[in-house]
């Protein structure tokens, strides 16, 4: 893969869900780094534990990742952006961002129209689920039935409890937008809190009581909405074993280099939703590679490595 350009589409976990995880044993949670080569072709680079990812940036600023068509629950095309033109919002040009079916997906609860594709992913069986963050932060989101587990994957939250399993999508994002109203929790958390939140992430029991008790909260709401078509669940996410390690707190460090330009190179240690905990050659301190800031950028992939930064270790 060294020698050829790729435009980076972003960490995914499409692996298979843990079943039953056994503590101590590894899952079959597997994450990938989705990079697009310039015919449109697709390769995924394993970001197992000991990875390592050396790139370099061929330029600076972000590229359209083109749009979606919707056939499905599992069916789905991805169309190249015609004009290989730059990111004019997010990761996609103006043209690409209008005809991408799941920019629809949000107002298909309030009576949008959506074409027959998406309403079919639209109406399987979806979830709500409270995530809680490195940071403390917490928030309410949806998962479609087939990316159930996936989801969270993705979101890199440290705990998650599912809180209802609704009939179809535009029920669970009723409920959803009725979580944030009345029970005041986000639909969002940035990328950059959740990774500044692994430099140095609170014990696990406090993020799960924190987490426990919203979940509680919002099943105690959900039951008393006097709707149909959902039933509240209690429900515990299984995170994946590749990122113990960095939701476990211990001494570590923000990366100190600007992934958008120059060059790179680290060894993962761990990975939580797009963020890694990395070491760098010839260092033993543990940095916070936020990976996600990677997307709808262009790469080359090599033997490349980041500079070892003076840092003063904390004293305890």
């Amino acid at each position: 893969m060294t020698d050829t350009r790729y435009l980076v589409h972003g960490v995914f976990w499409d692996g298979p869900q843990p079943a039953s995880p056994v503590p101590g044993q590894p899952d079959a949670g597997r994450a990938v780094l989705r990079l697009q080569d310039p015919a449109g072709a697709f390769t995924e680079l394993a970001l197992d534990a000991g990875t390592r990812l050396g790139f370099r940036l061929v330029s600076r600023g972000k590229h359209c990742l083109g749009h979606h068509k919707v056939h499905g629950p599992a069916d789905r095309d991805h169309v190249v952006c015609p004009d290989r033109a730059t990111a004019a919002r997010g990761s996609q040009c103006g043209p690409c961002f209008a005809v991408d079916d799941s920019r629809l997906i949000h107002d298909f609860h309030r009576g949008g129209r959506v074409p027959p594709g998406l309403r079919a992913y639209l109406m399987q069986p979806h979830w709500l689920y409270v995530a809680t963050f490195a940071n403390g932060a917490s928030k309410v989101g949806t998962a479609s039935n087939l990316r159930k587990w996936h989801r969270l994957a993705e979101q890199g939250a440290v705990v998650a409890r599912y809180v209802a399993r609704a009939d179809d999508g535009r029920v669970v994002r009723v409920l959803e937008d009725l979580v944030t109203r009345d029970a005041g929790l986000p639909q969002q958390v940035r990328s950059a809190a959740k990774a500044a939140g692994l430099t140095a992430p609170p014990p696990a029991a406090a993020l799960d009581a924190l987490n426990g008790r919203l979940a509680a909260g919002v099943r105690n709401l959900l039951g008393g909405a006097g709707m149909e078509g959902f039933e509240v669940v209690d429900e515990r996410w299984p995170r994946p074993a590749l990122a113990d390690a960095a939701c476990t707190p211990a001494a570590r460090h923000a990366y100190p280099h600007d992934l958008g330009s120059d060059a790179h190179g680290f060894r993962i240690a761990s990975l939580s939703g797009s963020v890694a905990l990395a070491r760098l050659d010839g260092a033993d301190l543990e940095f916070v590679v936020n990976l996600g800031e990677l997307k709808a950028r262009t790469i080359e992939l090599g033997d490349h490595g980041s500079e070892v930064p003076a840092v003063q270790e904390p004293l305890f």
